[in-house]
């Protein structure tokens, strides 16, 4: 894995709060809080009700910002049913039961796989020379100022 994926997972670790949305439809996207699984650098989760309007599925993207503001990634994939109940029952936790009355038996409860295709991740680390320009002025060019690269997942 490169440098740059590393610290993308890195930092959706540390906050993994996102915006996702279906790109078939012509609603905004919506926070979602993402299910993590250390082995799993293709996909991730949500929970969520069956009536929001993620849960319909199909081809999606999820923009990124991480805690610190220095990376941000623009995400394409496919949302699915998750049906497996190990992973169901690996990611519930209190935050997730407080969302649904009836915890695990609630009938409105779905679990989504957001399948990841790839992602256009930018991480802002300026060296020097960007960082001198910055404070007087000057024209940066992008590559001093990090990294840009689009990654596949497949």
């Amino acid at each position: 894995m490169s440098d740059i994926s590393n610290t993308f997972w890195e930092a959706l670790d540390h906050s993994p709060n996102l915006m996702i949305g279906l790109t078939e439809d012509d609603n905004h996207h919506e926070p979602m809080r993402a299910q993590l699984d250390k082995e799993a650098h293709g996909e991730f989760w949500f929970f969520t009700h069956k009536t929001n309007r993620i849960a319909k599925c199909g081809k999606a993207t999820a923009q990124f910002s991480s805690k610190g503001h220095n990376v941000f990634a623009c995400i394409r994939g496919n949302l699915v049913e998750e049906t497996r109940q190990h992973i169901k029952d690996k990611h519930w936790s209190k935050q997730t039961q407080s969302w649904f009355e009836k915890g695990k038996e609630d009938p409105d409860l779905i679990m989504l796989r957001f399948e990841l295709d790839d992602a256009e991740i930018w991480h802002v680390n300026p060296d020097l020379s960007g960082l001198l320009k910055l404070a007087v002025g000057k024209n940066v060019e992008a590559d001093e100022m990090g990294e840009r690269k689009v990654i596949s997942f497949k």
